[in-house]
């Protein structure tokens, strides 16, 4: 599958907010603390931003916080407008509810590439059953665990600590000496801290 590959601090600096893209580094060293400015030539030139360029870069400060491609990101937009609610909400909640990032939001891996490559390599099951899809739809009730065979890898060992010192959102319920989270119910967009005005996603894609 295509990813990117090149440093992950440029698209920090590029969007201008810390996308928590490489975990504990981004608490401990992060660049865009000491190098605020966009990346590339001339960027402290002023510039009058178009409505357009708006809205792209909403979408993309999205889709590079959730590590998704753009297919994936408009395929995702297309589900949340078929589903009830406000799109812009729908479509939060599924990047929010995908299983890569349950893994991280329950604190079993330190960046959401970090829970991906987990779920990808198979160290992940959901109600019992190994996953390898990081983008599947966890809904209310399931339990995401941490299969028997891979508890023993030294990674997981150092993983319980981490997990252990992680906030948590309300919609999750999780038991780190057991390795397993439980959806407790469909997050609402208010219990969803992410720093993304959801409309001017809507407005790029239905343009």
């Amino acid at each position: 599958m295509a990813r990117y590959k090149g440093p992950v601090c440029r698209q920090c600096r590029r969007e201008g907010v810390k996308l928590y893209l490489k975990g504990e580094k981004c608490i401990t060293k992060c660049t865009i603390e000491r190098r605020p400015s966009p990346p590339g030539m001339h960027q402290q030139r002023r510039r009058k931003v178009s409505d357009f360029a708006l809205q792209l870069r909403e979408k993309q400060k999205a889709r590079r916080m959730y590590g998704v491609l753009e297919r994936q990101m408009k395929n995702t937009f297309d589900k949340a407008s078929e589903t009830k609610g406000a799109t812009g909400d729908q479509l939060v909640i599924l990047l929010e509810t995908r299983l890569d990032n349950v893994v991280y939001r329950s604190g079993f891996a330190k960046s959401r590439a970090q829970a991906r490559q987990l779920v990808a390599h198979g160290h992940i099951a959901v109600n019992g059953r190994m996953s390898r899809t990081p983008s599947r739809s966890v809904r209310a009730g399931d339990v995401v665990a941490i299969r028997d065979a891979s508890r023993g890898l030294q990674y997981f060992k150092d993983a319980l600590a981490w997990a252990k010192t992680q906030p948590r959102p309300g919609w999750l319920e999780v038991e780190p000496d057991a390795f397993t989270a439980r959806m407790v119910t469909t997050p609402t967009r208010d219990q969803i801290e992410t720093q993304v005005n959801t409309q001017l996603i809507v407005e790029h894609y239905s343009r």
